[in-house]
């Protein structure tokens, strides 16, 4: 990944990415840090060329980039994310109606993903490790903040998750790959009324 996160303010970018193939292709190269299409297709049982296709697109949006090939076979094109993730900021949309219903949109498509990526878990969960089991949190908070609280304790953990996911891509790169697994860790803070 060649800069820090990237900031999505035009609707290309933002329908690009809120396709929910894409949005899944997105997150497996992610995790992968680098990848061709043919390994991504048998990661979202999709044809390569359709995830050609799509990665194209992501790569058209600016989300991703061609990387340095990692093998012999020069015919093989590389893939990395042109970026430490990205967001989507409430102040980039108000003034744009589209750009506002294309967050929705993308919001959507990401909720329901998640879901599923936790569902499926819960499913499998005896297939994991005693250790991944007791590893493994869902705790909800109800707590009552201004908006400006709610936004600091965005920001604190969002700096806790990234302390511990570069210290893990750093020992990882340094050769500490037992027992590691990838993890999904999803947070949500919006107000609600009951």
């Amino acid at each position: 990944m060649t800069s820090p996160e990237r900031r999505i303010t035009d609707l290309g970018t933002l329908k690009a990415i809120s396709h929910p193939l894409r949005m899944r292709l997105y997150r497996a190269l992610f995790v992968a840090r680098t990848a061709t299409a043919s390994q991504l297709a048998d990661q979202v049982d999709e044809a390569v060329s359709l995830v050609s296709y799509h990665l194209r697109k992501l790569a058209d949006g600016g989300l991703i980039e061609e990387a340095e090939t990692q093998s012999a076979d020069g015919r093989e094109r590389w893939w990395q994310p042109s970026s430490y993730g990205f967001s989507i900021h409430d102040e980039d949309l108000k003034d744009a109606p589209e750009l506002a219903a294309a967050s929705a949109a993308f919001g959507r498509t990401l909720g329901e993903q998640r879901a599923e990526m936790h569902t499926r878990f819960l499913d499998e969960r005896h297939t994991w490790s005693d250790a991944w089991r007791s590893a493994a949190i869902s705790s909800e908070w109800l707590p009552r903040l201004t908006a400006a609280e709610l936004a600091a304790l965005g920001e604190e953990l969002h700096a806790v998750l990234r302390k511990h996911d570069q210290a893990a891509r750093a020992a990882e790169a340094a050769g500490d790959i037992e027992g590691r697994e990838n993890v999904a860790v999803h947070l949500h803070g919006f107000p609600y009324r009951s």
